[in-house]
């Protein structure tokens, strides 16, 4: 078995679980994650930064709803680093992903986006709001 997930939601996947784990052969890697952030997390999260985007600047200059995302990520003490491109052009950002965030981290990057914002006079736009 090159690579297999598992998603526990009964007591008969814990025993697959426990049966796979028994026969694993050594040095097999096994890690345990809560379950990641949902689509409506991530689609509110997107409308937070689109909000802070269009009404705010980070030292004088406007910044694209994906350059205020990795600023936060960073604020919230994800790992990101700066590698630079291949032709020596720029700076690319790394690590900045909010896919892998669990539901809990990221309820608490948006609470942080929300934080700031509201100390930043942005008025966020409730996406569940507009379509109703």
């Amino acid at each position: 078995m090159g690579r297999a997930l598992i998603v526990i939601h009964s007591d008969a996947d814990r025993e697959r679980a426990t049966d796979w784990i028994w026969t694993a052969p050594l040095r097999t890697r096994v890690e345990f994650k809560t379950e990641k952030r949902s689509i409506p997390q991530n689609d509110r999260m997107w409308a937070m930064l689109t909000d802070v985007a269009t009404q705010t600047t980070h030292h004088g200059r406007r910044y694209k709803p994906g350059q205020w995302k990795v600023l936060f990520m960073h604020a919230c003490g994800r790992e990101v680093q700066f590698i630079p491109a291949l032709d020596g052009s720029t700076f690319l950002p790394w690590g900045g992903s909010s896919s892998e965030l669990s539901k809990e981290e990221m309820t608490e990057l948006m609470d942080f986006i929300s934080a700031w914002g509201v100390q930043h006079g942005v008025v966020f736009n409730d996406p569940m709001e507009s379509a109703a």
